[in-house]
Formats: C-alpha cells, structure tokens, sequence
C-alpha cells in the first residue's frame, strides 16, 4: 500500500516540476548571463557598449578603495580574497609582504585588461568580458 500512495505523488511531483521547469530556466540563463552584461552597464561610463583601460581602472581603484578595510593603502591577501592567484602575488609584490599598493593594482589590472583584449583594439566588449581573461578582470575591477 505504501507504495501505490507514493506513486501518485511522486508524478504529480514531476508533472509540478515538468511545468515549472521550463518557466523558470529562461530566467536562471539571465541571471547568469547577466554578470557581463551588468558589470559592463556599471563600468562603461561613457555608455559607448565597450570597456576602455581608463574605464577599468577606474573601476578597480573603486575596487581597491572598498578591499582597503583598515585604509593602510594597500591590500593584503586576506583583503583581496582570491582576487589574485599566489602566482600573480609573487610577480606583483616583489618585497615579498603579501601587500599590494594601489599602483601594483593599477598595473595588475592593466595587464588583466590586455590579456582580455586579444584582438589589441583597446576595449572590451560584452563577448570579451565572457571569456576566462574577462572573467579575471572582472574580479579585480567589480
């Protein structure tokens, strides 16, 4: 008997979820999608539809600014929280303290910048800031 009564609730478990489903997928792809599309509206001030270097730094020294919590200056690794590969902080941070200044975050973002800018052009697009170099901007500079 128990499993004839589970039975009918089980599909009409699936039949709710079969209907559901569909309406709301569209709105989770949006979601996820929309990081770009949403970094580009806040970072693009000149509302052109690209990212320029000016642009992203800009928006990292925000970034910088807001990770700064005790406003020594600089951010430490625990500040950055995984901003930054341990790679990039032994290349970045020569004396070793595991601190950044605001020009070695200008000149990280800089070089984030032209990594994502394959074709040399000098700004960043929608479908640029979709790739992996994108992606890693974006964690320095929203």
């Amino acid at each position: 008997m128990i499993g004839q009564t589970r039975a009918p609730t089980l599909l009409a478990a699936l039949v709710i979820v079969g209907f559901a489903l569909p309406a709301v997928l569209p709105h989770a792809a949006a979601a996820r999608s929309g990081g770009s599309a949403n970094a580009m509206k806040a970072i693009d001030t000149d509302n052109d539809g690209t990212i320029d270097l000016t642009e992203a730094q800009a928006a990292g020294g925000a970034t910088f600014e807001r990770l700064d919590k005790d406003k020594d200056g600089s951010v430490d690794t625990k500040e950055l929280q995984g901003r930054v590969s341990r790679k990039e902080m032994k290349t970045i941070d020569p004396d070793g303290d595991n601190k950044i200044d605001r020009k070695e975050y200008d000149t990280l973002v800089a070089d984030r910048f032209k990594a994502a800018d394959p074709d040399g052009d000098g700004k960043l697009d929608a479908k640029e800031l979709k790739t992996s170099a994108g992606k890693n901007l974006l964690k320095l500079i929203k």
